[in-house]
């Protein structure tokens, strides 16, 4: 079984992009080489640097933290990269 990850990336402009994978370093490299596995939203909106990113249980849990990160407001996301948040209780 997998160890899965969610994971925040910082564009070169500052947006914040939040997605799940199975290997950090892996998918991040995907994402700044452009390739077709990659983000396409993330396409030519680099530097890209790796923010924030915890193991979690399964997948399911992972697809259900990302979808109640990407609602949270910005700020909320900051203080979760800075230390002064933790990651919400899944619903």
């Amino acid at each position: 079984m997998n160890d899965w990850f969610v994971y925040m990336l910082r564009t070169g402009r500052g947006t914040l992009y939040t997605g799940i994978t199975t290997d950090v370093e892996r998918r991040l490299a995907e994402h700044r080489n452009g390739s077709v596995r990659g983000a396409k939203a993330l396409r030519g909106r680099g530097p890209l640097t790796l923010e924030f990113h915890c193991r979690v249980a399964d997948k399911s849990l992972a697809l259900r933290l990302e979808a109640r990160l990407k609602k949270w407001p910005r700020s909320w996301k900051e203080e979760l990269i800075e230390g002064r948040r933790t990651l919400p209780t899944p619903e």
